[in-house]
Formats: structure tokens, C-alpha cells, sequence
């Protein structure tokens, strides 16, 4: 199968951070599909040549078994050409079409990785040039819009001129092999599916932390923050994936339905609940691997009395029938004290308990999802010792490291959504109103920020974030993992 894959912004920190080396592994795998051509499109006056010189110059920056010989980068570049393009000029468009069209490549890949800002302009020029044909299918990175107003008016354009399958609208932690083993931890077992649900499992945390703060990124990260940044998007896919109800198979829309049922479920905002069980922070200076840092506010193109938020921990519920009651728990943020992406699924104790066994000890099972892949499923077991009066019980767990497991079969996620996008599976994407649904239900929360003058919480930058977070969790009587 012939395709052609169009990257706008294609000398961008995306394009060669994340694409290339994906494109690039699925290349060395074998599992690009023959045939391909991949088109790069920015406003730098480059030659193809100049293009391949500056993609093998960054992939010097890439992790080092990703990185390609001499000879497999020659090869790999053999499928690389540049376009200068402007993309707010319609002629630069007629220039690509007619690229395109004389190849007449079995489908098109139009993937914008640009400024979100022009995300509409660039699909209504796609359209303007006959380029968003039945074969096209065009990649929208996120975040797509700043609040339900936006997202809905990006979800109209894209409705004019594209049908909805021809939409992919990426979100990368779809494509980690841990969710992917999610799913199949549930639907794929018998023995997982019976005990999901409210009768056994006692609450659920969603962990993303990073490490590193906004780095270059702070202009634009002050005009977005944590919770439209990991929560609109990345933190409600994970819930959606350990919440939803079976699918009827494994389509695309079966999938989507079942996670759009429960952003449609989870327990509206009020006044007095976002008060409570929202907390927003924003990190101080303090310490990162033994070095200081600066605080966010001291941090470049952050404006100084900056009131944009680093760091999200939040308590919501699932209103139906399986999750009623259960207390889910997502906490995100920059410069804390590790980088860890991890879901907590925390099971209720035994409801008779005959042995003795550590205080608040209980099984769980821990979904990692970076900086390691995997699953431990936590038990209670007997030691060696058998004289005591009381048996005694201690904590241990099975650990499963896809790494290990797995090896050369992983797959990174990006190189897993692209390959997708490229053969048109929709699984692993958002549809338009889930993500319309997930914008409606924290825009209270974006409302009431707006008109709180009490700001974010000041945090040390290489802690878990503000103390707050640790006391709304502890009011259920819980505690965060690294607490356990």
C-alpha cells in the first residue's frame, strides 16, 4: 500500500523529538509499509538534502538505540522530501496538491503538527485545494481548543470539510504498551473483569508526574497549565479505559461509545465540590537531582505574577451502576519529586481478616506507564517463619516488565498510532464528542479558577506537590501510592 505522509511543521521540536524517531523505528522494524513518502513542510528555505542533514543531526539527541547507523539513516532518508510551504498562503497549497496528485499515492496522511491556532486554517486550505478527498486522512495533535467554545468551533470546521473518520486526533498515552495491556487486562481475561467493580476495588488513582518543568516551553505552557494540558486529555483517556464497560467488539466506534458513556457519567462539578476536592498548585524553586531550580514564575516567557497551574489533584466518582461510590483520584504536575506515570488500583480488604497483617495493607494492582511498562499485582503472603501464636502475613508482589518480557517486540507510541493513522485504524483515537465531553466537564473548573483570587498553591519544586493534595485524599482515608 503506497502512501503519502504530509508533516506540517516538519522542522518543529515534535517533528524530530517524536515522529522521525518513530517513523524511523517503524522503518528499521519493517512495518512501514512499503511504498511510503514522507513529505516535510515548514517556511525554512531548505533543499531536500538540507532536510535530511538536519533530521540525521537530531536524531544525535534521540535515545541511543534509536539512533541509526550511517547506512540506515541513508536508506531511511531515501523516503524523505521537503516543501517550503507558507500555510497561510492558498498557492503554497495548489503547490502541495499538485505534488500529491502526481503521485496519486493510495492514501494521504496529513498530520499538523503546528501551532494549534492554525489547526483550522490548515484543514480549510486542505480543502480549498481538493486535497480532503476520501483517501486523506489528517493527524490533529493536542490540545484542540482552550475551552468547550473553541473545541466545538475546531470540531465545526473540521465537520465542513472532512468526514469524521477521517479524523485522528492523537493522544500519545493511547498508544503506550501499558494502556494497550490495559485493555486486554480486562477484556482479554476472565479473571480481572469479575472483581472490576464497586463491590471489590475501594478506589483508584491516576498518577502522571514529571520531573523536568515547562523548560522552553513557557510561553505557551502559561497560556494552557496542567489541566487542560495532562487532565482534559491524557488523565480522563486513562479513566475512561479503566472505567468503561465491555464493548461489543473491538471497532473503533464499540470502543469510543463505551468511553464516551463514562466522561457522560462522571459526577458534575459544583461550587462547593471543585472547593473541595480540586486542588491546583504552582511549583516554587527548590531542588532537582541535588541542583536548584527556579520557581515557574522565574521560568522564561512565564509572565511573573503569573497565576497558571503546574500541578492538578482531583477526586470525582463514575455515577452508574459498577463504579457508584468508588472514589477516583487524578494527580498531575511538573517538578515533582519523580518522573512517574502510573494507575493504582486499590482492591478493599479482606471483609474477616484471620491472619495479622501490616496496618492498611490490602491487594493492588499498579499499572506503570513510564518510566518503566508493566503490571505488579500486590498480595498478602506467609513467610517462612511458622512459630509465631498469631500468623502473620507480609506484602508481595508479581511483577510483570513488558520491557523484559517483550524486548525487540515493543513498540513506542507514537511508532504504534502512526502506523495506525497510516492504515486507518480509528481504535486508539478520540472522537469528536468524547473529547467535547471531557472539555464540558472541566470547564467549571476553568470557570471557577477565573473568579478564585486565592491563586494556586506554592509547592518546592522537587516535592509531590502542595499539601492539600495529600489532605483531600486523606479525608476518604486514603493516601497517595508512594504514602502506601
Amino acid at each position: 500500500m503506497s502512501f503519502d505522509l504530509v508533516l506540517f511543521g516538519g522542522t518543529g521540536d515534535l517533528a524530530w523529538r517524536k515522529l522521525m524517531p518513530a517513523l524511523f523505528q517503524a522503518f528499521r522494524h519493517g512495518t512501514l509499509p512499503t511504498g511510503g513518502r514522507i513529505i516535510a513542510v515548514a517556511r525554512d528555505d531548505l533543499s531536500d538534502e538540507q532536510y535530511r542533514s538536519l533530521i540525521q543531526s537530531r536524531f544525535d539527541s534521540v535515545d541511543l538505540a534509536k539512533r541509526p547507523s550511517a547506512e540506515e539513516f541513508a536508506q531511511f532518508a531515501t523516503l524523505l522530501q521537503y516543501l517550503r510551504m507558507d500555510l497561510s498562503k492558498t498557492e503554497d497549497y495548489q503547490r502541495l496538491a499538485e505534488l500529491l496528485n502526481a503521485r496519486g499515492a493510495d492514501s494521504v496522511v496529513m498530520y499538523v503538527a503546528t501551532a494549534p491556532s492554525l489547526f483550522t486554517n490548515v484543514c480549510e486550505q486542505i480543502a480549498a485545494v481538493g486535497l480532503n478527498g476520501p483517501t486523506t486522512r489528517v493527524v490533529l495533535e493536542k490540545p484542540l481548543g482552550h475551552d468547550l467554545q473553541s473545541n466545538q468551533a475546531i470540531n465545526d470546521t473540521l465537520r465542513r470539510v472532512l468526514k469524521e473518520e477521517q479524523v485522528f486526533r492523537i493522544d500519545h498515552y493511547l498508544g503506550k504498551p501499558s494502556v494497550q495491556n490495559l485493555f486486554a487486562l480486562r477484556f482479554g481475561n476472565a479473571l480481572f473483569e469479575p472483581l472490576w467493580r464497586r463491590e471489590t476495588i475501594a478506589n483508584i488513582q491516576i498518577t502522571i508526574a514529571e520531573e523536568l518543568g515547562v523548560e522552553s516551553r513557557g510561553a505557551f505552557y502559561d497560556q494552557t497549565g496542567a489541566l487542560r494540558d495532562m487532565v482534559q486529555n491524557h488523565a480522563l483517556q486513562l479513566l475512561c479505559a479503566i472505567g468503561m464497560e465491555p464493548p461489543i467488539n473491538s471497532s473503533a466506534n464499540a470502543i469510543r461509545d463505551e468511553k464516551l458513556k463514562v466522561l457522560q457519567s462522571l459526577k458534575p462539578w459544583t461550587l462547593e465540590s471543585i472547593g473541595q476536592h480540586v486542588i491546583r498548585g504552582q511549583y516554587a524553586s527548590g531542588t532537582h537531582q541535588g541542583q536548584a531550580v527556579p520557581g515557574y514564575a522565574q521560568e522564561k516567557g512565564v509572565a511573573p505574577d503569573s497565576t497558571t497551574e503546574t500541578f492538578v489533584a482531583l477526586r470525582t466518582e463514575i455515577l452508574n451502576w459498577r463504579w457508584a461510590g468508588v472514589p477516583f483520584y487524578i494527580r498531575t504536575g511538573k517538578r515533582l519529586a519523580g518522573r512517574d506515570a502510573h494507575i493504582v488500583i486499590n482492591f478493599r480488604p479482606v471483609p474477616h481478616p484471620i491472619f495479622k497483617t501490616p496496618i492498611g495493607a490490602a491487594n493492588r494492582l499498579v499499572i506503570n506507564l513510564q518510566p518503566k511498562d508493566g503490571l505488579e499485582l500486590h498480595l498478602m503472603a506467609q513467610g517462612a517463619a511458622q512459630h509465631q501464636t498469631e500468623p502473620a502475613l507480609s506484602q508481595v508482589h508479581l511483577n510483570l516488565d513488558f520491557d523484559q518480557r517483550f524486548g525487540a517486540e515493543r513498540v513506542g507510541a507514537y511508532e504504534r498510532l502512526l502506523l495506525d493513522v497510516i492504515a486507518g485504524r480509528l481504535n486508539l483515537f478520540v472522537r469528536s464528542d468524547e473529547q467535547e465531553e471531557a472539555w464540558r466537564w472541566v470547564e467549571p473548573i476553568l470557570q471557577y479558577w477565573k473568579n478564585d483570587p486565592a491563586g494556586p498553591r506554592p509547592y518546592a519544586a522537587g516535592s509531590w506537590g502542595p499539601r492539600a493534595a495529600s489532605a483531600m485524599i486523606a479525608r476518604d482515608g486514603n493516601c497517595w501510592s508512594e504514602d502506601m
